[in-house]
């Protein structure tokens, strides 16, 4: 990764970078963008702790790890105070720093920890792990990982009736790819950057819907965060060129450090505190769940209230 950034810094002459996908990726990638003094706009590295060692180009686009599962607790706890929760995910950097945060959040919410178990990314035999999940009597599970392992531990949930009143897993129910799961995929919730029935006002750009027909009608597949989140990254550069009226670094990144503004993706705005500079401190995740309309599986937005496609099913 430090290769291939070097290379488009000095064979491709690219001014301005925008990240790879992954907190591990972005963290190697901020080593040659700070060496070189280069802005870059991460879209995919959300674990804080790279924004806390003194980058001053780095600005992150995406909400930190610890608030992906905010609404996932909040929800639960107003469904059931007295939830038992399992901690099941995959031993990754991203994955952990979001089950430590959310491990406080459970605490302050009075919610029992019945388990915690992590397992490898390759993993495709949950069924110890379930049975563990069975024994330990908890009645939600919180935790996944990447796609292949999350729809994977969804599935064998489903066929070993492991009784979970409530689950929410990271990435994979959030992939129109998971309704093919049917019935496995029912009840699933995830937390979500973004998803298509948000209703942000933008300051400028197309908002969600105006932004999803053109995906759509372009790339034949729905827009999920991924895609918004890579576009808005692009507004943002543009729109902080353009305010600066240069293509400086030094321009640039001091519009950035001034920047409060909503686009489709929802608000933006970066921390100035040297101590976690370039932290996203505005924008909100939210929480979409799979439901059955008219017989069919759809993803539905659940949290923040202000928000929601539908109601909470628990």
């Amino acid at each position: 990764m430090q290769q291939l950034y070097t290379r488009l810094i000095t064979q491709d002459k690219a001014q301005f970078l925008l990240s790879p996908f992954s907190s591990g990726l972005v963290a190697t990638a901020a080593i040659i963008s700070e060496q070189y003094g280069k802005v870059m706009i991460t879209t995919g590295g959300a674990e804080e702790k790279t924004y806390k060692l003194g980058n001053k180009n780095l600005f992150q686009l995406y909400s930190g790890a610890g608030q992906y599962l905010v609404g996932a607790v909040a929800a639960l706890k107003e469904k059931n105070p007295n939830a038992r929760v399992a901690f099941v995910y995959e031993d990754d950097p991203l994955t952990k720093a979001v089950n430590a945060a959310t491990k406080e959040l459970v605490k302050q919410a009075g919610l029992v920890i019945a388990l915690e178990e992590t397992y490898a990314g390759s993993t495709t035999d949950f069924s110890a792990i379930i049975k563990k999940v069975i024994s330990s009597k908890a009645d939600a599970l919180l935790g996944g990982g990447h796609y292949a392992d999350g729809a994977t531990l969804a599935r064998q949930l489903h066929e070993q009736k492991a009784g979970m009143r409530w689950i929410t897993l990271l990435v994979a129910p959030d992939s129109p790819n998971f309704a093919t799961l049917g019935d496995a995929a029912l009840g699933i919730s995830a937390p979500s950057q973004w998803e298509p029935q948000v209703t942000y006002k933008p300051d400028f750009g197309p908002d969600a819907p105006a932004f999803s027909k053109a995906f759509l009608e372009k790339f034949k597949i729905e827009p999920g965060y991924h895609a918004a989140g890579g576009y808005a990254a692009g507004l943002i550069l543009q729109h902080a060129i353009e305010q600066s009226g240069s293509i400086d670094q030094t321009q640039v990144a001091a519009e950035l450090n001034k920047m409060d503004v909503t686009t489709l993706f929802g608000r933006t705005r970066f921390s100035t505190d040297p101590k976690e500079h370039g932290l996203q401190v505005a924008h909100k995740m939210v929480l979409a769940q799979w439901q059955k309309k008219n017989g069919a599986l759809v993803k539905e937005v659940i949290w923040p209230s202000e928000a929601k496609s539908a109601d909470i099913v628990y």
